[in-house]
């Protein structure tokens, strides 16, 4: 049987993720039937129920829609619940779950395609949004030694850290960054439209990984992080990573990630 599935966001035309299902399907043998969505930025709702109300099993949300993904569903796993955000729903008895598989796909490229290490590391997570909001919880899993979050609207930073109530997380504008940091995450949109972000040097530890969450082209981040020392890698083998887990929970298999992430690059 042939479920349909769909990438929703704004814009989605970029989005890898058709290819990526697609070769979960083919490895797997599921048949999957996988297609982008752009929905205006003032009709995510009726674009997603109209989706679903055609015969449509499960959609990927992608910005700047992960809010009101969670919203619109009838229950949410644990994850979704601690990130107020949601990048995947899933048909599932009639009702809508939702679920955010961002953490857990940033978590298995840095540590097991990466082998990097995140106990007792300092974390810069750039962004406030969405995309951040999904991966502080299982960040803090790992038991970092601090995580800071920044961003140009430096109280929606804060306000983000407080909704963990962790000692560890803290959060404020680019101008209250102190210290360097061992691994700093771009989770902002400004890889997308190549802006710069406001970092000093300094920022960067001696050894830092930069991580941008885009994928596919180098951002002013990557280049600046490159210039400073700093290794870099782009978000593709999150995105493989996340997609697997989504794959997972709509059609029960975990496929294998390695050569999907190898053919996509």
């Amino acid at each position: 049987m042939t479920l349909r599935f769909a990438v929703i966001g704004n814009p989605v035309a970029h989005s890898r993720s058709p290819q990526i299902h697609a070769a979960f399907g083919a490895q797997t043998g599921l048949a999957v039937d996988y297609t982008r969505l752009e929905a205006p930025l003032d009709a995510f709702l009726a674009t997603a129920r109209q989706f679903f109300a055609d015969g449509g099993s499960g959609l990927s949300v992608t910005v700047p829609f992960k809010a009101e993904a969670l919203a619109m569903a009838g229950s949410a796993t644990l994850r979704a619940q601690l990130a107020g955000a949601a990048n995947t729903l899933a048909l599932r008895d009639g009702e809508l779950l939702a679920d955010n598989t961002d953490g857990i796909g940033l978590l298995r490229d840095l540590t097991e395609n990466l082998g990097i290490t995140l106990g007792g590391r300092r974390i810069l997570l750039l962004g406030a949004g969405g995309a951040s909001r999904g991966v502080i919880a299982p960040l803090l899993a790992e038991q970092p030694e601090a995580l800071f979050i920044a961003n140009r609207n430096g109280d929606r930073a804060a306000a983000l850290a407080a909704h963990f109530a962790d000692a560890r997380v803290d959060g404020g504008g680019f101008e209250e960054i102190e210290g360097s940091w061992d691994l700093l995450i771009n989770a902002t949109s400004a890889g997308l439209s190549d802006s710069d972000l406001p970092l000093v040097p300094e920022c960067f530890a001696d050894d830092a990984l930069a991580y941008e969450m885009v994928y596919g082209h180098e951002t002013p981040f990557m280049t600046l992080a490159r210039s400073l020392g700093a290794r870099t890698v782009d978000g593709l083998g999150m995105l493989v990573e996340q997609a697997a887990e989504q794959f997972y929970l709509w059609r029960g298999v975990r496929p294998e990630t390695a050569p999907v992430i190898a053919a996509v690059r």
